[in-house]
């Protein structure tokens, strides 16, 4: 059965100058999380927010933040990282078998865990890490930067990510989707098995259109 359809909203695409003001109204619009891009400028080609950010972001809400690790080496961040129960913590599979160990670490710290797919990465990726999952974001767009333009034919990737993980046991295990994620690109992937659609410019913070207008919008299309 699939799982409720939830909205985790990209901080990188919030007014940065106001974003207390837009967490305030995002929560009492109905978000489910705040979705945090961390990068290193080396991983990506970026440099984003950082562990004093992270605290800061605390200070102001009590939602869940969905942390996205972009960075070559996220075991110093876990290590003085703070972290929240419910709190999501998503790494990169190019990590490789030290996610074993990452994993703990996080679910030691009381957060939870997820992976994240590249365009370019197969959903086979994954199978050493199953046991461990509880989502896998699929990225539609080349990682690093707000309103990267999806990658032509990718969303047929969720069905193909759906049905691996069920034929391999692990229906629990949700899918959800960054970048370029408009409504009618989230109801499409709704039907294919997706329960996380982070959205940014392309569907939250719609040019001329405010928060109060584009977040039931985003909201129908995932219901």
């Amino acid at each position: 059965m699939l799982s409720e359809g939830k909205i985790s909203v990209s901080v990188m695409c919030s007014d940065l100058m106001n974003l207390e003001r837009d967490f305030r109204e995002l929560e009492r619009l109905g978000t489910d999380y705040f979705h945090v891009d961390v990068t290193d400028a080396h991983f990506v080609p970026n440099l984003t927010f950082g562990i004093d950010f992270i605290r800061a972001m605390h200070g102001v809400t009590t939602l869940p933040l969905d942390i996205h690790l972009m960075v070559e080496d996220p075991a110093p961040l876990l290590e003085v990282m703070d972290l929240r129960p419910e709190d999501r913590i998503s790494l990169h599979v190019e990590q490789g078998e030290r996610l074993h160990e990452l994993a703990r670490k996080v679910r030691s710290r009381g957060a939870r865990f997820g992976l994240v797919l590249n365009p370019d990465v197969p959903v086979e990726a994954l199978e050493p890490y199953l046991p461990e999952l509880e989502w896998v974001i699929l990225m539609l767009v080349h990682p690093g930067f707000a309103g990267a333009k999806l990658i032509d034919g990718i969303m047929d990737k969720v069905a193909v990510a759906r049905r691996y993980l069920d034929e391999k046991g692990y229906p629990g295990v949700e899918i959800a989707v960054d970048g370029s994620v408009s409504c009618e690109r989230a109801r499409i992937m709704r039907g294919m098995g997706a329960s996380i659609f982070i959205g940014g410019t392309a569907g939250i913070y719609r040019k001329g259109m405010t928060l109060e207008e584009t977040m039931p919008q985003f909201r129908q299309a995932i219901s």
